[in-house]
């Protein structure tokens, strides 16, 4: 990836950010400009996408892209340091940019809260110069591996399970990629999830922070990356052992005859089931500058608060009625919420809250409308 000078300069505020990067002979004034000129994606903004998007962006990668198209869940807290509190219930790739933005102003985020499908992903690969895949499901990491080495993109991986993590560097010039090493995936159900498995919050930490290492290697040109290396950490004993990987002449994708030059079905390849297509429902919708009318309406309607225990406490509605019955606990306390008055969701911004209205409303639920923008839209 070394190309010689860039076309980026560094301003006098980037001089004194990067100080200590640019006293390495490694990178110098010039790396520095290099790392400036990049532009390196992210597959995922969870576990592994968090510590690698924060370590890119302060090194000063002139440009991140981040898909992802989830939103924040308590559940992650555990782990994705991109997240706080405060962006539950919020597009990963909005909260991502946010904190991005105050790590360093310098750096140009984009974010799409897309899924990388086999229709998207050649032209979203193309655009960037290293790929960090941070996914965390079997037909993900095919199908980058696949992009990668069909755009000619090194495809920094990691994965975590448990208590062990993975290391490689696939697709790069002359290298293996992740078909070199697992030809086929497992079978479908072997291999728990992390929801079902669990995760260490600790080692997304360490992995993912070594996929951006790699991946500013690989931008300035040093040292000796992890081509044909897959390290595996073992956190309960600390330790790490290494496996080299050649490239298979036989691979279907990198191989010297492939077999496959362009992109398949992943769901179909690791037998993954399709999510059966469901009609949409809809609901009503109520604006922030309509909130304090409708619910001065008679009957005034039934206000549901969905959002976590810990955001209830920080600020809530109560002094307008509402009631607390977090978003996990509805199909259980169904019966609570009244079935002869409109009922009115809310969350921090609206996106939970529009899914448990879209819940009542398949339940039989009349007149459910989701507070638009949540209770930040109300209360600011």
């Amino acid at each position: 990836m070394n190309g010689g000078s860039s076309g980026a300069h560094l301003t006098r505020e980037e001089l004194a950010r990067y100080a200590r990067h640019l006293v390495l002979p490694e990178v110098g004034r010039e790396g520095q400009e290099r790392l400036k000129d990049a532009r390196v994606l992210l597959v995922g903004a969870g576990g592994l996408g968090s510590p690698a998007a924060l370590y890119l962006a302060a090194a000063g990668v002139g440009s991140l892209g981040i898909v992802d198209p989830d939103v924040v869940d308590v559940t992650n807290l555990q782990r994705q340091i991109l997240h706080g509190t405060g962006g539950l219930g919020a597009l990963k790739v909005d909260s991502a940019r946010a904190r991005l933005a105050d790590i360093n102003p310098h750096v140009r985020v984009g974010t799409g809260a897309v899924r990388l499908t086999s229709a998207n992903a050649l032209e979203i690969v193309a655009g960037y110069d290293v790929v960090v895949d941070g996914s965390d499901n079997f037909p993900t990491r095919y199908l980058v591996n696949d992009a990668c080495v069909l755009t000619g993109r090194p495809n920094v991986y990691g994965s975590v399970y448990r208590w062990e993590g993975q290391l490689s560097v696939f697709a790069a010039a002359d290298g293996p990629c992740y078909r070199c090493l697992f030809r086929e995936p497992p079978p479908p159900g072997l291999i728990p999830n992390c929801a079902e498995a669990g995760v260490f919050g600790a080692l997304p930490g360490v992995i993912g922070a070594a996929q951006a290492m790699e991946t500013l290697k690989l931008l300035l040109g040093v040292g000796q990356p992890l081509v044909g290396r897959l390290q595996i950490f073992d956190a309960l004993a600390y330790r790490w052992r290494e496996l080299e990987i050649r490239r298979d002449p036989g691979c279907p994708v990198c191989g010297d005859e492939p077999t496959q030059t362009g992109l398949i079905d992943y769901e179909v390849f690791c037998g993954v089931e399709p999510e059966p297509a469901e009609t949409e429902v809809v609901v009503g919708r109520v604006e922030p500058d309509e909130f304090a009318g409708v619910m001065a309406g008679d009957p005034c309607p039934f206000l549901l608060d969905v959002r976590e225990p810990v955001e209830w406490q920080g600020m809530n509605l109560a002094h307008m009625g509402a009631v607390h019955v977090p978003m996990g606990q509805v199909p259980e306390r169904v019966g609570e919420i009244p079935r002869d008055r409109p009922v009115v969701v809310y969350c921090h911004t609206g996106v939970r809250s529009l899914e448990v209205a879209k819940m009542l409303a398949e339940k039989g639920y009349e007149d459910v409308r989701n507070l638009e923008g949540g209770i930040v839209g109300v209360l600011g």
